[in-house]
């Protein structure tokens, strides 16, 4: 579980169908920080550990640095020169690499987009049979998903110019809709402040996307029963009781779902007494499923966070390919723990965008069953044989 030990909750603001809700440190961490990098006008290109390599145009990018001293707070900014035929190519050798002995840089998000974008990339482990050639030899490449840039969401670019930053705020948690969207939480104060405008940058989901444009944030008043108040002291008394039941609230409800997310976690990097890591969720088809990335202390305490909603089709996929690869890549096995035929499961490989993973004999085979078995449920169609 992603432990919140440490931060507390302050009530939200709301905005459209957006609601932000700050997260506030009583004690900040002093000996972790995130800092600048600026690329100038070069894009990145990263090799990875299978030796191939992942090109991308980042708007920013993270460094922490761990140890004692004093150290400004992060910033952020990138800008594409001009002619862009003439743009240089700046080499990283890892997504998260060692800039020096106390320094780290990596590149927000890209840590859990590349896991997620490499679960079972080789694709099948075994020749079975109703695989294609490429399937073998080039496994899931390419691996594409779609995200939304955080400024095509409707109203967060609004949200966070008129955002009130709480003192001692580490955090923020993005619902859309009253749908967690993305949570952010960085080790200082300031390290947030610098920070808090790179969400607009951020990458969202589709579901996010749609949530914010389409549906508007729910209405939670704090109504005072005036019987209970009789001076300034009992007025802040039930302030306070108010602001705690939105935390419990919060807490157990609105996040629930990123609190219990992570179902596998993988160690990036080791430094110092902090670790980065990236998780991904159990790929539950009827729950939240999120993303993400964490640096934590020898005692799980967390430092920082940056999640991304996995989109319902997202899931699917990411559902599926686990059950495949749970069983070995076998179509027949995989169909019995679905409790689907074998034929349905090669078309929801095709809706799922992996139909060219299978031989096209066997994909015709399987579009034909599916067919036939369709016209003979159909109304008006032929009756079913007994079973």
């Amino acid at each position: 579980m992603i432990d919140f030990t440490g931060l507390e909750t302050r009530p939200a603001q709301t905005w459209g169908g957006l609601r932000l809700v700050p997260l506030v440190r009583r004690e900040p961490i002093h000996d972790l920080r995130l800092h600048a990098k600026v690329y100038g006008d070069e894009l990145s290109m990263v090799s990875l550990p299978d030796r191939s390599c992942y090109t991308a145009y980042v708007p920013h990018a993270f460094v922490a640095t761990w140890g004692d001293g004093d150290t400004p707070a992060a910033a952020y900014g990138t800008q594409l020169g001009e002619p862009l035929r003439h743009m240089a190519v700046r080499s990283r050798r890892r997504m998260a690499r060692r800039v020096d002995k106390r320094r780290l840089r990596f590149l927000p998000l890209h840590l859990a987009v590349e896991g997620f974008l490499a679960l079972h990339f080789g694709g099948p482990d075994l020749a079975w049979e109703e695989w294609s050639r490429q399937a073998f030899t080039h496994g899931l490449s390419p691996r594409v998903e779609d995200v939304y840039y955080g400024a095509e969401i409707a109203g967060l670019d609004d949200a966070l110019k008129v955002f009130e930053i709480y003192p001692g705020q580490c955090g923020l948690l993005v619902y859309a809709a009253d749908s967690l969207a993305s949570a952010f939480v960085v080790p200082h104060p300031e390290d947030y402040r610098a920070l808090h405008p790179t969400l607009i940058r951020d990458m969202y989901g589709e579901l996010i996307y749609d949530y914010a444009l389409f549906y508007p944030a729910a209405d939670f008043p704090a109504v005072i029963d005036d019987g209970l108040v009789s001076s300034p002291a009992d007025l802040r008394a039930q302030a306070v009781r108010h602001e705690r039941e939105w935390a419990a609230f919060h807490d157990s409800v609105m996040a629930g779902g990123l609190i219990s997310a992570p179902a596998q976690v993988e160690d990036v990097y080791r430094m110092g007494r902090y670790t980065l890591s990236r998780f991904l969720p159990g790929f539950e088809r009827k729950a939240e499923n999120h993303i993400g990335e964490t640096i934590t202390d020898a005692d799980g305490r967390l430092a920082y966070l940056k999640t991304f909603r996995l989109s319902v089709a997202q899931t699917r996929r990411g559902h599926l390919l686990s059950v495949l690869a749970e069983h070995g890549w076998s179509l027949p096995g995989s169909a019995a723990t679905l409790r689907i035929s074998e034929a349905a499961l090669g078309m929801r490989l095709v809706q799922a965008g992996f139909g060219h993973l299978l031989r096209q004999d066997v994909l015709d085979g399987y579009r034909k069953q599916v067919n036939e078995r369709a016209r003979r449920t159909r109304p008006g169609g032929a009756a079913s044989p007994p079973a």
